[in-house]
């Protein structure tokens, strides 16, 4: 039986992600995840492709869906909304997002040595997944480019018998991680039924050198893997591929262990 295996959130785009048991859903895709995101003082966002150690910045929500960072020698802070409104850019999308109020974003811009700001999305902030593959105007937070990604652990356990030292999951930061299939199903699937929700794979996921950081440790691996034995033999649409972006349709909540139903 193919079911839910696992479950995360990342409160904070590139920044920790939570282990959850269940996923609330809205219409932007799972509740609280990638709300905030880094910038730079051009607005630009950052992420572990540039900073690995904002691996080791921990996230946490309390039980009113409120953020809260822990930062390595500085403190933990709650992340509440100012009164401003900026300019931000999240790959080839600008938008406007609101600010935190002062604290954690002097924190972290002392742990990273460098000028950052942490903002969230808010009511002008307007952004749509990209509509090559996603057909509609569907809305999506700080997220790379649609609201969920789908693992197959199964794909994640072919992959560690290649390498000389097995990556866990969350080298790959998930949303729902599914198991009972076999290796590299997933190619094949176009959406997922859970339930009342239905998640349309619309796009298999480009890798990148975030996957090479540790996140544990907060360091990129010397011989750039996994990504390196990836590229070997899981080239498609020229990238590297592990998992699908889906958008959604229908409700959640997602739970672990639900049968999860294919359709090819």
């Amino acid at each position: 039986m193919i079911h839910i295996h696992s479950l995360f959130i990342y409160p904070v785009k590139s920044l920790s992600g939570i282990a959850v048991e269940s996923l609330a859903i809205d219409h932007m895709g799972p509740v609280s995840d990638r709300r905030w995101m880094i910038v730079d003082d051009k607005g630009q966002f950052v992420t572990q492709r540039t900073r690995p150690e904002l691996a080791m910045v921990a996230t946490a929500l309390n039980g009113r869906g409120e953020v809260s960072v822990s930062i390595p020698d500085c403190g933990s802070f709650a992340l509440k909304p100012g009164n401003s409104i900026r300019a931000v850019t999240v790959w080839r999308d600008t938008v406007q997002a609101v600010p935190a109020e002062s604290g954690p974003s002097e924190a972290l811009s002392d742990f990273l040595g460098q000028p950052v700001s942490l903002v969230c999305h808010g009511p002008d902030t307007v952004r749509y997944c990209d509509q090559q593959w996603a057909l509609e105007n569907r809305p999506v937070a700080f997220a790379d480019g649609f609201p969920f990604l789908v693992v197959n652990h199964a794909s994640l356990d072919e992959l560690n018998t290649r390498l000389e030292k097995a990556v866990d999951v969350r080298r790959f930061r998930p949303n729902v991680v599914i198991s009972g299939a076999e290796p590299w199903a997933e190619d094949d699937w176009t959406a997922l039924t859970v339930g009342n929700l239905r998640l349309d794979l619309v796009k298999p996921c480009s890798r990148c050198i975030l996957t090479t950081v540790d996140p544990d440790s907060g360091k990129k691996d010397p011989g750039q893997q996994p990504l390196r034995t990836l590229g070997g033999y899981r080239r498609q649409l020229d990238g590297v591929i592990f998992g699908k972006n889906a958008t959604h349709q229908g409700e959640g909540p997602l739970q672990l262990g639900q049968t999860v139903h294919t359709i090819e």
